[in-house]
């Protein structure tokens, strides 16, 4: 939560969307020539309070803080679905819904979220203009380090914060300092609460490791005597950072370093997209698989599934299933991956593979929930034991459900990675993808995949 919207998302949750949403239904009331009835009274406080606990649990307001102004328009309409659904549902069950009429409720269940979203991001854009007379607030830091500079770094890249920096103020030398730093030295620390009484300084950002507790505290104990609003700049953000935020547990405030992005929401979305894509794709490809399967065991002996360990969500075990494409079935602990011209490899399993179609039992493992259509590229357990030791973070990529398809995948790093070069490349390409996961990247992933593989690419 940045500290200049606090106010605006405030009146958002108690002021402005009660009133939307409840006025919105009296407006297509109007718009109808239907009666306020003490039936629509019913209905508005029912939706107050049912959309009240479920935005709550969405939260909209956490995407609204970051700027993503698509994903909270998205929260925003799938907690209105959820109402809505929990409305007909009870209006059915008690046989209420008899007593409105459908052309209010659709237009209503229309225009509510709809203007929710529209007044956020008109408000968004009316509090960010520098001409709105808003006080710009002055701002030091304690720390010139590296967290500190780039914190001064966003308040000069970002005027609608409306805050001024002065400078810092560290007790180190100077070559300690963080390099390139636009602001000046103050001070020392101590000379801190005397500056801000001095220059009537709003806001303090405290950038000191979690070591210098002892020191923090005591800096704290002499802001006392200002008016200051004190912050802490966690000195976690000079980490790698995958989907880092603020939660609690019990009630106790906790950082999240390196977190899933499939969590609440988002991993309602992502397993949904999963079955309901995953279904459509194994049903209009059934013909296509039953033509692969009887050419696979009339062409070479074995079975026509080939059933491999890999390494699933949490680093868990998997069985991921393809067409057999290979002479043999390795799954030991040594597996070598397979290259161009391989001898391993069958005439029919040499189509499959360059068309990738040896993969498509792999959409029965996203039906069981062990994979999804899209994510990092399952590697054989023997080659996650090898890579983990040799990749720094490269078990990372576990923290999601392997995929069929991957960011890597469609960035020309499908097929082998011969050297460790390009196994790094894929890692990260596969961490990048867990830090920016969003429902578009995923489908862009998906459109890609199509054009590499009708191209070919790195398939043998």
């Amino acid at each position: 939560m940045t500290v200049n919207d606090i106010p605006i998302i405030s009146f958002f949750q108690r002021v402005l969307d009660p009133v939307i949403i409840m006025g919105s239904l009296y407006v297509s009331s109007l718009a109808f020539q239907q009666t306020f009835s003490g039936y629509s009274l019913v209905l508005m406080i029912l939706a107050f309070f049912i959309s009240s606990a479920v935005y709550q649990q969405i939260d909209p307001y956490r995407t609204w803080r970051s700027g993503r102004m698509l994903a909270y328009a998205r929260d925003v309409v799938f907690g209105w679905c959820v109402t809505i659904g929990v409305l007909y549902f009870l209006g059915s069950a008690s046989g209420l819904k008899y007593f409105y009429d459908e052309r209010v409720l659709l237009a209503w269940a229309i225009a509510a979220p709809a203007t929710l979203v529209a007044s956020h991001i008109l408000v968004r854009r009316a509090a960010g203009r520098p001409d709105r007379g808003r006080e710009v607030r002055s701002v030091v830091v304690v720390g010139a380090n590296e967290v500190g500079a780039k914190f001064a770094g966003i308040c000069e890249l970002h005027p609608n914060l409306f805050m001024r920096m002065h400078g810092f103020f560290d007790d180190r030398a100077t070559v300690r300092h963080a390099p390139g730093l636009r602001h000046p030295i103050l001070g020392k620390m101590s000379e801190l609460s005397q500056y801000v009484r001095t220059h009537h300084i709003k806001l303090i950002f405290i950038s000191q490791p979690i070591s210098a507790q002892p020191r923090i505290r005591g800096l704290i104990e002499e802001l006392q005597d200002t008016t200051a609003s004190v912050y802490f700049l966690p000195d976690v953000y000079v980490f790698d950072l995958m989907q880092a935020r603020f939660d609690n547990v019990g009630g106790m405030p906790v950082i999240a370093i390196r977190e899933t992005p499939f969590m609440g929401l988002n991993s309602m979305i992502k397993r949904a997209s999963d079955i309901v894509f995953g279904s459509i794709i194994l049903v209009l490809l059934a013909p296509l698989m039953l033509t692969i399967a009887v050419a696979v065991k009339c062409s070479s002996p074995g079975p026509v599934i080939f059933r491999q360990r890999r390494y699933g969500l949490y680093g868990e075990e998997i069985m991921v299933y393809k067409f057999r494409s290979m002479w043999t079935l390795d799954d030991g602990a040594r597996i070598v991956q397979a290259s161009r011209n391989d001898g391993r490899v069958t005439p029919v399993g040499r189509f499959l593979r360059r068309t990738s179609l040896d993969e498509l039992p792999q959409f029965v493992n996203v039906l069981q929930g062990s994979m999804s259509i899209v994510g990092p590229r399952p590697h054989a357990v023997a080659h996650n034991e090898q890579y983990r030791k040799l990749i720094k973070g490269y078990m990372l990529r576990h923290k999601v459900k392997p995929g069929i398809t991957g960011w890597a995948q469609v960035n020309g790093l499908r097929g082998e990675t011969a050297t460790l070069d390009k196994m790094e490349a894929r890692i990260q390409y596969d961490l990048d993808y867990l830090r920016n996961w969003s429902v578009w990247l995923d489908l862009w992933i998906i459109l890609k995949t199509v054009r590499v593989i009708l191209t070919r690419e790195n398939a043998f």
